[in-house]
């Protein structure tokens, strides 16, 4: 084999060999950056999930508020108590005239 192909045959393997490494390297390089950006966005969304369950109470309080519903309070009928007033109101202006 002559000198200068066996030369440049030498140098070609030593660039291929290097060749692969940089590629074994880019490789690892782009599978942790995979691996990273998959725990970033579980880290986004599970901030924004866990977020969500702790202000969720305050939420729906808020939210009764604006609609007009209280919790714990049921549903109390004025009238009723509007006629009850009255009718203690009568009896009171009747126990002072006697």
């Amino acid at each position: 084999m002559d000198p200068e192909v066996k030369h440049l045959l030498e140098e070609n393997l030593k660039l291929s060999k290097e060749n692969n490494e940089l590629l074994i390297k880019i490789r690892s390089v782009q599978r942790w950056s995979q691996i990273t950006r998959i725990f970033y966005w579980f880290l986004i969304i599970g901030i924004t999930v866990g977020a969500f369950y702790f202000i969720k109470p305050y939420l729906g309080n808020l939210l009764n508020i604006y609609t007009g519903r209280v919790s714990g309070i049921s549903n109390v009928d004025i009238t009723k108590n509007l006629q009850d007033g009255q009718a203690n109101m009568q009896d009171l202006l009747k126990s002072f005239k006697e």
